[in-house]
Order: C-alpha cells, then sequence, then structure tokens
C-alpha cells in the first residue's frame, strides 16, 4: 500500500472514531440533560411528569411559604404571564428572596407541583435572565389556594 493510501486511511478511521466518541458522550449525557423552562413553556410544552428539567423566572412576592419543619418551602415562580407552583426542601440560599430571580433544578410530580432539589438565587440585583427582561415585576398578587399553608 502507498503511503499516501495509508494516510488517508488513517485520516479515515480518526473521523470515524472521533465521531463514534462523539456519539457516544452524547447517548451517556442523554439522561443527564435538564432543559430550561420558563412558566410560560411548562403551560404550553407540557414536560413529562419526572423529567429532569430546569425552571427559571421570578419569585412572585407573598408567595414564599415555610412549612413547620423549617427547611421545606413552598413559593410561586412566575414570568409575567403564567405561573409555576414550587417546592423545595433544604436551605435555601441567601440571595433567595421575594421579587428576584430563581433558577430551580428538579422534576414535576403528577399534580403539576413542581419538586425542585436544587434552588440557584440571582447573583445581584441588577441580574435578568434574558427570557425575563421587560417584565413589570411591581405588581403583587395573591398565591393560588394550592400552596400548602
Amino acid at each position: 500500500m502507498k503511503a499516501k493510501h495509508q494516510r488517508l486511511t488513517l485520516a479515515v478511521l480518526a473521523l470515524v472514531a472521533l465521531i463514534g466518541a462523539g456519539l457516544l458522550a452524547a447517548f451517556a449525557l442523554k439522561d443527564q440533560a435538564s432543559y430550561f423552562y420558563t412558566p410560560s413553556d411548562i403551560a404550553t410544552k407540557n414536560p413529562e411528569v419526572g423529567t429532569a428539567i430546569r425552571l427559571g423566572g421570578m419569585v412572585e412576592v407573598g408567595s414564599v411559604k415555610k412549612a413547620d419543619d423549617g427547611v421545606t418551602v413552598q413559593f410561586v415562580v412566575q414570568d409575567g404571564t403564567a405561573r409555576q407552583n414550587v417546592m423545595y426542601t433544604g436551605i435555601t440560599p441567601d440571595l433567595f428572596v421575594e421579587g428576584s430571580g430563581v433558577v430551580a433544578d428538579g422534576k414535576l410530580d403528577a399534580d403539576g407541583l413542581f419538586i425542585a432539589d436544587t434552588l440557584l438565587a440571582k447573583h445581584d440585583e441588577n441580574y435578568v435572565p434574558r427570557e425575563l427582561e421587560g417584565i413589570d415585576m411591581s405588581s403583587t398578587s395573591k398565591v393560588e389556594d394550592t400552596l400548602v399553608q
């Protein structure tokens, strides 16, 4: 075999190996990926119950309710057009307050409640997620009766 054919064969094998490694990595990470949703996206796209997703929006003013156990918190995330009830058990971040931005990783349960595994609060008072720019969060609305008191 000529040297030119050997180099071509080696290049084709390297390309096939690189594509195979990429496909293998993508397949392995498929179950670990969580997609970003706003409350409007959840209302329109209806993600499957139990699918890992990332919910982002603003914590509705007056919606944060702490349970008697001291670590369970229920609140409403809104994006200006839709609302999503969220429950989180754990220590909330220091910057987690009403009217601030929040990103929660978790899953929807069969009742439509978002069960958060982790909470990430906004990092300063000027931060607004790109999807929520231009939304007026100064209005307050009442918490739905579905929240546990």
